[in-house]
């Protein structure tokens, strides 16, 4: 017997294919017809179902809705349905509810399509949401299908005003489960492959920004990020029509495919392999600006909630009104200054009263060093301020090179920062060479991250205390924070030797930032050899005295430049993801087996150029 939703897949991916020239345009008109043709197939089912039922078909009481993506109109070629019915117990029995969703349920899993169903009263439903945060995050959007459809908007209209009179006490829930998100998935920006739903700056937090806004406790943006938002949705459908299924994964085989659907490929190019690894590069950039947009949407949306939360407490109590002081009025905003210029305001660094970041060249990494330092999260507004700093990568003044380094050396608390800044273009105008490796992915498959970002963890894996237990000094640990994030700035297009490359780039960008002549000597050798502590390990023996005294003398025979190499070498390995023939997992590449190699390589060498130095 046919059903109304048989071969529902296939309509929606038939809708959904890109132009004869391979490109897929127009997402939000197909996104419109999926949705249309969904509903119209679903209002077909319920009322066979109806139908099939004869008398025992209800007349009032229990209906049918749509949450998630087909709620939110937009649904994928192969999403999954969250449909949900909803009954009232005095209207209808258990015993007929259940026949219902039977004939609801099996044809649309018969379908093809997979399916989250539920059947639940009101009472249920509002349960469900008052203690189940994704939940209700997925009923701040509803669509009545058929049925009741009173019964389904009195539900959803009782589920938001709970939303709006809880938002208050469900905030720091809200960021904090958005915050282990972030932890599981990474950042969309920063991934070789990533998942843009649930990643930082992917759809999920897109749904976030529309809670934050429905409680009323902050405004949604607009402009750039509705755009960012559909050029998202339509990366999403691409990866579904190259997947041929429910997937938000951007995997290695998917690539090539999606970024032809993106209109990212070059059919000028002769070389497939170049082709197909450019248009790959071409898509990371563009999706890396989408994630950027959204999630300083998130970021925003979410500071201007907390704002307003701790506006809405008075800032004085009662008694102050009888002082004189006071005068009955609030207190003016406080501002603990911690830095030249930046200060402390509700939990973020802020500009300070007076500052003024057009006529201050060193403002904008003040504040970054002082955000960091304090581990505070730099205020969306102070962003945007300091994108107007009076930067010159031409005329570095030493304060600045001091402080980039200061920077550099915040360990873990960089990573939050370096983004943040990274989201107003500064580290690009500071280092014009970075523009030719940001966002750009690895060609290996052993990284997860971008080469920006992948340099930016390898400098926040770098500590002072040398292999040996002593400390570095600061002009050694200075050299080694600078070959971290300059180590693989080398690797470009149709660049073979990406090491030799940036030991080029790497006297040029020194020089600007004015480090001293033996300074720019060392992190030059550091980047030049950065892959020859790893290669020694796993081609070599280091029993062969051959090898290891080459290893020593390409470092000038001097040990604590084998130091900073093992250091650099292990933060390298370690923020890879994998080693060869591992799975990339969050467990970082750094595995007992590769740091055995390398340590033993390592010690070998150094014991070499102890002696040559005694020698000398």
């Amino acid at each position: 017997m046919t059903s109304a939703v048989d071969g529902l897949k296939a309509k929606l991916v038939a809708v959904s294919q890109p132009d004869d020239d391979g490109v897929y345009r127009n997402g939000a008109e197909k996104r419109a017809k999926r949705v249309d043709i969904v509903l119209e197939s679903l209002r077909q089912l319920w009322s066979d179902a109806l139908e099939s039922m004869g008398a025992d078909a209800p007349d009032h009481g229990v209906g049918l809705a749509a949450v998630g993506s087909l709620a939110r109109r937009q649904i994928g070629p192969c999403s999954d349905l969250d449909l949900v019915i909803i009954y009232d117990s005095h209207a209808i029995s258990d015993a007929n509810v259940t026949k219902l969703a039977d004939k609801l349920w099996y044809p649309l899993w018969d379908s093809g399509l997979d399916l989250d169903h539920s059947v639940r009263t009101r009472q249920q439903c509002e349960a469900v949401t008052d203690s189940d945060l994704p939940a209700a995050m997925g009923w701040l959007d509803v669509l009545p299908v058929a049925g009741d459809t009173d019964l389904i908007r009195a539900t959803a209209d009782s589920i938001l005003e709970r939303w709006r009179k809880a938002a208050r006490k469900r905030l720091p829930e809200l960021t904090d489960s958005a915050k282990e998100r972030f932890d599981r998935f990474g950042q969309l920006p920063y991934l070789n492959q990533p998942d843009i739903k649930e990643a930082r700056g992917g759809l999920r937090d897109t749904v976030l920004v529309s809670a934050l806004a429905t409680s009323w406790l902050a405004d949604r943006p607009h402009g750039s990020y509705d755009d960012a938002v559909e050029h998202l949705l339509d990366a999403r459908d691409c990866i579904h029509l190259a997947a041929n299924k429910d997937t938000n994964m951007l995997l290695p085989a998917y690539q090539v495919k999606v970024a032809k659907m993106m209109g990212l490929s070059d059919p000028t190019i002769p070389d497939p392999d170049q082709r197909d690894g450019e248009s790959i590069e071409n898509m990371q950039t563009v999706l890396a600006r989408y994630g950027r947009r959204i999630a300083f949407a998130l970021d925003s949306t979410a500071s201007r909630a907390a704002h307003s939360l701790t506006h809405e407490q008075p800032r004085f109590s009662f008694f102050q009104i009888f002082q004189p002081r006071g005068g009955g009025r609030r207190e003016a905003p406080r501002f603990d200054i911690i830095a030249q210029g930046v200060a402390k305001h509700e939990g973020e660094a802020v500009l300070a009263p007076g500052a003024d970041p057009t006529k201050d060249r060193t403002l904008a990494l003040r504040v970054a060093v002082a955000a960091a330092e304090n581990d505070l999260p730099i205020a969306p507004g102070t962003l945007t301020n300091i994108k107007r700093c009076a930067l010159r990568d031409t005329a570095w003044l030493p304060e600045s090179r001091d402080r980039f380094v200061r920077l550099l050396a915040t360990g873990p608390a960089l990573l939050r920062t370096w983004e943040e800044l990274d989201f107003v273009d500064i580290p690009g105008r500071l280092i014009p060479e970075w523009l030719g490796i940001r966002n750009r992915p690895s060609a290996s498959a052993a990284h997860r991250y971008t080469i920006d970002r992948h340099m930016v963890e390898v400098v926040s894996r770098l500590g002072r205390t040398a292999p040996t237990g002593e400390r570095y000094d600061d002009e050694h640990y200075t050299v080694l924070l600078m070959a971290g994030i300059l180590h693989d700035i080398g690797k470009r297009p149709r660049i073979s030797d990406h090491a030799a490359e940036g030991a080029r780039h790497v006297p040029a960008i020194m020089k600007r930032m004015m480090f001293d002549e033996k300074t720019i000597a060392m992190v030059t050798t550091l980047v030049r050899e950065h892959l020859t502590l790893s290669e020694f390990a796993t081609t070599k023996s280091p029993d062969d005295e051959a090898a290891t005294a080459e290893l020593a003398e390409r470092l000038g025979n001097d040990p604590l430049m084998l130091d900073m190499l093992f250091d650099l070498t292990r933060a390298d390995g370690s923020s890879l993801g994998a080693t060869a023939g591992e799975q990339i997992t969050k467990k970082y590449g750094w595995s007992k087996w590769r740091a055995s190699l390398v340590g033993a390589m390592y010690s070998a060498a150094r014991a070499d150029a102890v002696r040559a130095r005694d020698k000398a």
